[in-house]
C-alpha cells in the first residue's frame, strides 16, 4: 500500500462503521500491477519488497499474527488499533505468473462473503458446524411438530363422523343446549333457559324449541349436565314433560334439578338421575364414553366434558374460568385436559362469553377484602344482593357478616333453596343459629342484621326490587341501609338495574357496587388461550355467547395455532359434521324459543305473544254491529271501542268514522257473503285495517263482531 494515509476521524469505538473508519484506505490490488508480477501476499502492489517498520509507533495490543508482506512501515502518527478485530484469513490462492489484472478473477468471487463469520465482518472466518448437533436440532423440530399438530395424533384412516348441533346459546346469553349425535345415537348437553326482552309481554322465561329433539327422540340415549346454572338446567322440567331419558351429572346440578321437578309436581322423574364421579369415564349407550373434569366457575361443582366417540374425542368446556385459588380449594383439572390434549382432541367447544377481556379473570377470593372493608364501615343494615347460584359469593358475605356479629336473613325463594341444598350436601358449612327470618330481622338492631337477597339484575319480581319500590311484605328500605350489589350487569339488563338504583337512592339508601366486590365466572382471553393450548384441538367451535364474542374467540384460536379453515362460527340450528379429515356444515334444523308463564308453568302460544305485541305498539279496535239478513243494512248504531289508538276525547269522532266505513262496506257487500258471518268479519277486518293505516299509519288489532239478524 502507499505510505500516504488520511488522518483518522475521531469517533467513539464499538460500532462497525466507526471501526471501519480507522482502517487504512483500501486500494484495489488490481491497480498499478505490472505485467508478470506475482500476486502472492509476500509482495506489495509494485512488486518490491518492503523493509521492516522503523517508526516509533507503540506495539499492537491485539492478538493478530505478524504481517508477512514486507510492506514498509507507516510513517504517520495514527494510534494503534485496539478494536480486537481478527486478522483477515481469506486463503486466496496466489495468481500465476504472467496473469495480468484483466484476467484476474473479481475480488468478490475470491473473498469470503461479508455476511459470513463473526458479526458479518468481511474476511471473518465462519464458525464450524457440528453435524451431530445439527442432527439433533432437526430431531427436536420433528418432536415439536408431532407435539403441536393434533393431525398426527388422530386416526386418519377411519371414516366415522359425529354431528354437533347447537339448539340454543349462540347469538344470545343463556338458553344453552347442544346435541351431539353419531349415526345411531345422540346425547343432549344441558337444557337451559333464557329471559325475555321487553317486547315479550307476560312472558317470564324462554326455553328452547324441542322440535328437532322430537324428530330424533329414538336416537337420544341421555341428557348430560355440565353445571347447575339456570341457563343450563332451567329448561329440563319442560323437556321432561314431553320426553324422559337418563340424566347424568354431578350431585349439585342433579339436586337443583330435583327441586325443579318438585315444583312442577314431577317428583317421580328423580328416578332418571345418574350421579357421576369426576375423572371416571362412563359408557353411555354404545357410541359414547364421557368423562366429567372439574372446572372452576361462579357456581360450585362445575365440569367440562371429554366425549369420546369412534370419530375422536370432543372436549366441551361448559362455562369455566381458571381459578388457581378457589374458595373450596378445588382447582380446575388442567391435568386431565392436558391428558386428552396429548392423546389427541378432534374438536373443542369452548366458552366465549368473556372473549374481549384481555386480563386474567380474578379469583373468587379477591372479593373478600372488599367485603371486609364495606362491612366494617356499615352503620346500619347491610342488604347484599348477588346471583342466587353464586354460593361461594354468598358464603364469603355470610362469613364477614359473622365476623362483625351480624345475623343473616336470607330472602328470595331461589336464594333460600340453593343455599339450603349446598348446606344439606356439605358443599358449604355454616352454623344454623346465625340465620333469622324476616320478621325477626325487623325487631333487631340494624347493626346486627345482614340481609342476603336476590335481585341484582333489577328483575321486577325479585325481592330487592320489591323492597326498592316499597312493596315487600317485610323489609322496607331505610336511609341507614347499605345496599351491596355484588354482580355484573348481564347485557340487556342495564336499564332495569338503573331504574332499581333510582328507587333505592330515592329511599335514602347508600349503594355500594365497587369493582372489587365482584369477579366474573367466565374465562378471559388468556384463559381461553390456556384451554386451547392444553387441549390442542384439530377443529374448534366457539360457543356460549353472542356472535361478536365467538368471532373474537376465533381470532384468539388462530393466534394459538388453530388454522382458520378448521374453525366454524355456528348459529343455532347449524348441524356441523366432523370427521378426522374435514369439518363442514351439513344442514340447518328448526330452532326457536318457547314462551313460558312462570305463574302457572304453562306454555304461551306464539300467536298470543304476537297479539300482545301488536296491542302494545299499535293499539286495538273492537267493532260490534247488528246487520239485517235481508237487505244488509245496520239495524242499530254500531259499538266502536278503541284502545291505545286515539285519545279519549276523540272517541266519538272515531266511532262515527268507523260507522261510515261499516255502512260503505255493507253497501258494496259481495253477493252471498252475508250468509257466511266468519268470512264477513274477515273482510270487514281488512277494510277497517286499510282505512286506519291510510289515516294513522298504524296496524291495530281489529276485533269485529257482526251479528246477522
Amino acid at each position: 500500500m502507499s505510505d500516504e494515509q488520511t488522518e483518522p476521524q475521531t469517533q467513539p469505538q464499538g460500532e462497525n462503521r466507526q471501526r471501519r473508519n480507522n482502517r487504512r484506505p483500501f486500494r484495489s490490488r488490481n491497480n498499478n500491477r505490472p505485467e508478470g508480477s506475482e500476486g502472492n501476499s509476500g509482495e506489495n502492489q509494485t512488486g518490491e519488497n518492503r523493509p521492516p517498520r522503523n517508526d516509533n509507533r507503540p506495539p499492537r495490543n491485539d492478538n493478530r499474527p505478524p504481517r508477512n508482506d514486507n510492506r514498509p512501515p507507516r510513517n504517520d502518527n495514527r494510534p494503534p488499533r485496539n478494536d480486537n478485530r481478527p486478522p483477515r484469513n481469506d486463503n486466496r490462492p496466489p495468481r500465476t505468473e504472467g496473469e495480468n489484472a484483466s484476467n484476474a478473477a473479481p475480488e468478490s468471487e475470491n473473498r469470503p462473503s461479508r455476511d459470513r463469520g463473526r458479526g458479518g465482518r468481511r474476511g471473518a472466518p465462519s464458525a464450524p458446524i457440528d453435524n451431530n448437533l445439527r442432527e439433533f436440532v432437526l430431531k427436536n423440530q420433528d418432536a415439536h411438530k408431532n407435539r403441536l399438530n393434533p393431525h398426527y395424533k388422530l386416526n386418519l384412516e377411519g371414516n366415522d363422523k359425529v354431528r354437533i348441533t347447537p339448539l340454543g346459546g349462540l347469538g344470545e346469553i343463556g338458553g344453552n343446549i347442544t346435541v351431539i349425535e353419531t349415526e345411531n345415537e345422540a346425547i343432549v348437553i344441558d337444557i337451559g333457559m333464557s329471559f325475555p326482552d321487553e317486547e315479550m309481554h307476560g312472558v317470564d322465561i324462554l326455553v328452547p324449541d324441542f322440535t328437532y329433539l322430537r324428530e330424533i327422540r329414538k336416537k337420544i340415549v341421555a341428557v348430560i349436565i355440565t353445571h347447575a346454572h339456570e341457563d343450563h338446567i332451567g329448561g329440563v322440567p319442560y323437556f321432561f314433560k314431553e320426553m324422559q331419558f337418563p340424566i347424568y351429572g354431578t350431585p349439585l346440578p342433579l339436586a337443583m334439578i330435583g327441586n325443579k321437578f318438585d315444583e312442577h309436581h314431577m317428583r317421580d322423574f328423580r328416578r332418571y338421575f345418574n350421579p357421576i364421579v369426576k375423572r371416571q369415564p362412563y359408557k353411555i349407550g354404545n357410541d359414547f364414553e364421557i368423562e366429567w373434569m372439574h372446572m372452576t366457575h361462579s357456581i360450585i361443582d362445575s365440569s367440562s366434558l371429554a366425549i369420546t366417540t369412534k370419530a375422536g374425542t370432543i372436549i366441551h368446556t361448559g362455562d369455566f374460568k381458571i381459578d388457581h385459588t378457589p374458595v373450596d380449594g378445588y382447582t380446575a383439572d388442567l391435568h386431565r385436559l392436558a391428558h386428552y390434549g396429548e392423546k389427541g382432541v378432534l374438536c373443542l367447544l369452548s366458552d366465549s362469553t368473556n372473549s374481549y377481556n384481555k386480563e386474567w379473570t380474578p379469583s373468587e377470593l379477591t372479593v373478600a377484602p372488599g367485603f371486609d372493608r364495606i362491612f366494617s364501615q356499615a352503620e346500619g343494615r347491610i342488604i347484599m344482593s348477588t346471583f342466587s347460584s353464586n354460593i361461594h359469593r354468598v358464603y364469603q358475605a355470610i362469613q364477614y357478616g359473622m365476623k362483625y356479629n351480624r345475623k343473616v336473613c336470607v330472602i328470595g325463594r331461589s336464594m333460600e333453596r340453593n343455599l339450603e341444598v349446598c348446606m344439606q350436601y356439605d358443599y358449604i358449612k355454616l352454623p344454623k343459629n346465625i340465620f333469622i327470618d324476616a320478621e325477626e330481622a325487623n325487631r333487631m338492631n340494624d347493626k346486627e342484621v345482614l340481609i342476603v337477597t336476590t335481585g341484582s339484575q333489577g328483575e321486577p319480581s325479585s325481592a330487592l326490587f320489591r323492597m326498592a319500590i316499597g312493596e315487600h311484605r317485610h323489609i322496607k328500605i331505610k336511609p341507614t341501609d347499605l345496599i351491596v350489589l355484588s354482580a355484573r350487569a348481564i347485557p340487556g339488563n342495564e336499564g332495569s338495574i338503573s331504574g332499581m338504583l333510582n328507587y333505592l337512592q330515592r329511599a335514602g339508601a347508600r349503594v355500594a357496587n365497587d369493582r372489587d366486590i365482584h369477579v366474573s365466572g367466565h374465562a378471559s382471553m388468556e384463559e381461553q388461550k390456556l384451554m386451547l393450548r392444553l387441549t390442542n384441538p384439530k377443529f374448534f367451535l366457539p360457543v356460549h355467547g353472542e356472535y361478536n364474542h365467538i368471532m373474537k374467540h376465533r381470532d384468539t384460536a388462530v393466534s394459538c395455532g388453530v388454522p382458520e379453515r378448521n374453525i366454524l362460527l355456528m348459529s343455532d340450528g347449524d348441524c356441523i359434521e366432523v370427521s378426522t379429515k374435514v369439518m363442514r356444515k351439513a344442514k340447518t334444523v328448526k330452532t326457536g324459543k318457547t314462551y313460558i308463564d312462570n305463574q302457572n308453568n304453562h306454555q304461551i302460544e306464539d300467536d298470543i305473544i304476537i297479539d300482545r305485541q301488536k296491542m302494545a305498539s299499535e293499539g286495538m279496535v273492537v267493532l260490534v254491529a247488528q246487520v239485517s239478513a235481508t237487505d244488509s243494512h245496520l239495524l242499530t248504531k254500531p259499538l266502536v271501542t278503541s284502545f291505545g289508538l286515539v285519545a279519549d276525547r276523540h272517541d266519538k269522532a272515531f266511532a262515527q268514522e268507523m260507522e261510515d266505513v261499516l255502512e260503505h262496506f255493507l253497501v258494496n257487500l259481495k253477493p252471498g257473503l252475508i250468509e257466511n258471518p266468519k268470512a264477513l268479519e274477515n273482510d270487514l277486518r281488512q277494510v277497517v285495517r286499510k282505512h286506519i293505516y291510510r289515516k294513522m299509519k298504524k296496524y291495530p288489532l281489529i276485533v269485529p263482531h257482526v251479528f246477522v239478524m
